[in-house]
C-alpha cells in the first residue's frame, strides 16, 4: 500500500485554511448527531515515528466537546497487561455510545514491532492478524465506527525531523530508541508495514493513508475522512448486519428434554468424593499459578438449579488469592453503552488465575433475546461472536469450562415454594424468577439453540443434572479436575 500509494494532491495554503475551517465546523455539528444517535467512534492513529501523530490528535480534539472523548497513548503493555490476552487493553478502552476514543498507536504498532524484532514468527503473526480482524469486525458489526489512519513520511523527512528534535534538549525526549531504529531500518519497516496494511484492510474498517509532510495538510485529510466516515455511519446505522456461517468445530449436544435427571449420589459417597476432589483441585490450583495457565468457568442454568451451591464447593478448594467469582446481573449504564462483551473482557483473569462467571455473555441469546433487550439480528449474530471470543481465549492458553445446570419444571417449583415459605431463604426468590418461569418453554428453545451453536471443541458445554444437587457438584468438580490435569500435562 505504501509503495504503490498515490499521494493526494496538496491544496494551496489559503485553500487549506478555508477547508480546515469548514471541516472543523462540520465535525462540531456531527458530534451532536453522534451523541443523539449514540454512535461510538474509535480512531486509531498509526504511522512512522516523528510523523506528527500526537500533534494531529491534539488539533483534532480541539473541535470536540472534551466531555465526549478520551485519548490514550498506547505505550508497550505493562506487566499486568501482558498477563491478559493481547486484545484486552484495546477492548478495555473502546468508547461508550456517542463518544470518541483516540488511540495514539495501538494494535498495529504492537504487532509490527513484535514482527520486526523477531517476537512473532510467521504463524504467530498470521494468528495475531486474524484476531485483529475479528476484533475490528465485531466492533463494526455492533455499531462502532472504526477509523484507521496511517501517517506516512519519507525516510529522508523522518531523519530530518528526528535530527531537529534531538538538537533541542526540551524536545529530545520525544525521540524514542524505536524511532531511531526505525529510520535506520526504514526499508525493512516499510515492507512489514505494507504487509500489515494489506492484511488488515477491510471494507468495514479500511486504512486511510495520510500524507504527513505538512502538518496542516495531515490534519485536513484526517478531519475530512473522519467527517465522511461519520456521515456514512449515521446513514447506515439502521441496516442489518449480515450473519456469518459457522466455521467452528462443534460438539453435538442433547436437547434438554433428552437429559435424564434421575442421577443421584449417596451421602457417604458424596462426602468422600467431595473431599478427594477438593484436595486434588487445591493442588492443581497451585500448579496453575506456577505454570501461568488462566482458567475461565461459566455457570448458566435454570433459576434455583443450584449454581450457587455448585460454585461454593468449587471455590472451597481454591486459594482465595487466585480466583474471583463474577455474579453477572443486568448491565450497568456504562456497560450497556459499550459492546456487550466489554464487561466480560474487563473481568478476564490474569494468567495463573481463575475467573468464575455466575451467568455470562450467554445472556445475549437467552434473557436479552426473549425480553427484547436486543434486536433479532443482534442475538442471531452473537452465536458467532461468542465462539470467536472463546476461540480468542483458547488461543491465549485459557482453559474454558461451561456448565449448564439442569433441572425440570416441577423441581424448580418445589424449590421456589420452599424459598418463599422459608424466611431465611426468601431473599433468594424474586418476582422476576416467577416471571421467567412463565416463559420456561421459550427459554428451553433458546437454551437448546445456544447449546447446539456454541458447544465447540475448544469450549464445550457440560450439562450438570442437578435434581440431586450433590450429584451435580461432584460431576462439576470431576470435570474441572480432569480439564486442568489435561491442560497441565
Amino acid at each position: 500500500m505504501l509503495k504503490n500509494w498515490n499521494r493526494p494532491e496538496k491544496p494551496e495554503g489559503e485553500e487549506i485554511k478555508l477547508r480546515l475551517k469548514n471541516v472543523q465546523e462540520r465535525l462540531a455539528s456531527l458530534q451532536m448527531k453522534l451523541k443523539d444517535r449514540k454512535l461510538p467512534v474509535l480512531v486509531l492513529i498509526e504511522g512512522w515515528g516523528a510523523a506528527g501523530k500526537g500533534s494531529a490528535i491534539g488539533q483534532i480534539i480541539r473541535n470536540i466537546d472534551p466531555r465526549f472523548f478520551k485519548v490514550f497513548s498506547m505505550a508497550s503493555p505493562t506487566e499486568e497487561e501482558r498477563r491478559k490476552p493481547f486484545l484486552y487493553r484495546y477492548f478495555e478502552r473502546i468508547p461508550e455510545a456517542g463518544k470518541f476514543t483516540f488511540l495514539d498507536s495501538g494494535w498495529m504498532d504492537e504487532t509490527v514491532r513484535a514482527r520486526l524484532h523477531g517476537e512473532l514468527d510467521g504463524e504467530a503473526y498470521a494468528s495475531r492478524v486474524d484476531s485483529i480482524k475479528r476484533f475490528e469486525r465485531q466492533l463494526t458489526d455492533n455499531g462502532y465506527l472504526v477509523l484507521k489512519f496511517f501517517f506516512h513520511i519519507s525516510e529522508k523527512e523522518q531523519g530530518r525531523r528526528i535530527a531537529v528534535l534531538l538538537e533541542n534538549k526540551d524536545t529530545a525526549w520525544r525521540v524514542s530508541k524505536n524511532d531511531i531504529w526505525q529510520n535506520r531500518n526504514y526499508k525493512t519497516c516499510e515492507e512489514v508495514y505494507d504487509r500489515y496494511l494489506d492484511d488488515t484492510n477491510a471494507p468495514s474498517a479500511p486504512w486511510y493513508l495520510i500524507d504527513s509532510k505538512s502538518k496542516k495538510f495531515a490534519e485536513l485529510q484526517t478531519l475530512e475522512i473522519m467527517c465522511t466516515g461519520i456521515e456514512t455511519a449515521l446513514h447506515n446505522d439502521s441496516l442489518a448486519v449480515p450473519l456469518l456461517q459457522n466455521v467452528f468445530p462443534l460438539v453435538k449436544m442433547p436437547r434438554l428434554r433428552e437429559v435424564p435427571l434421575n442421577k443421584t449420589v449417596e451421602d457417604e459417597e458424596y462426602k468422600k468424593e467431595l473431599n478427594r476432589l477438593q484436595k486434588k483441585l487445591g493442588m492443581l490450583h497451585n500448579r496453575l499459578y506456577r505454570k501461568r495457565v488462566p482458567v475461565i468457568i461459566v455457570y448458566e442454568g435454570w433459576d434455583a438449579a443450584g449454581k450457587g451451591g455448585n460454585i461454593k464447593r468449587l471455590t472451597g478448594a481454591l486459594d482465595p488469592r487466585g480466583y474471583e467469582v463474577h455474579p453477572i446481573a443486568s448491565p450497568e449504564p456504562h456497560e450497556k453503552a459499550r459492546h456487550y462483551l466489554w464487561r466480560f473482557w474487563t473481568r478476564l483473569p490474569k494468567d495463573g488465575h481463575i475467573a468464575i462467571f455466575d451467568r455470562s455473555w450467554y445472556g445475549r441469546v437467552m434473557v436479552e433475546r426473549l425480553e427484547g433487550f436486543c434486536t433479532e439480528n443482534d442475538w442471531q449474530r452473537a452465536y458467532y461472536e461468542m465462539n470467536e471470543f472463546e476461540q480468542e481465549l483458547h488461543s491465549w492458553g485459557a482453559v474454558i469450562l461451561k456448565f449448564w445446570v439442569q433441572i425440570d419444571k416441577n423441581t424448580q417449583l418445589e424449590r421456589f415454594t420452599e424459598r418463599q415459605n422459608t424466611p431465611a431463604k426468601q431473599w433468594k426468590i424474586t418476582d422476576e424468577d416467577w416471571r421467567n418461569r412463565e416463559k420456561w418453554d421459550e427459554y428451553e428453545v433458546a437454551v437448546d439453540e445456544m447449546l447446539q451453536k456454541t458447544s465447540t471443541s475448544f469450549a464445550p458445554w457440560h450439562i450438570l443434572e442437578s435434581v440431586d444437587k450433590k450429584y451435580a457438584r461432584i460431576k462439576a468438580l470431576q470435570i474441572v479436575v480432569d480439564a486442568l490435569e489435561k491442560a497441565l500435562d
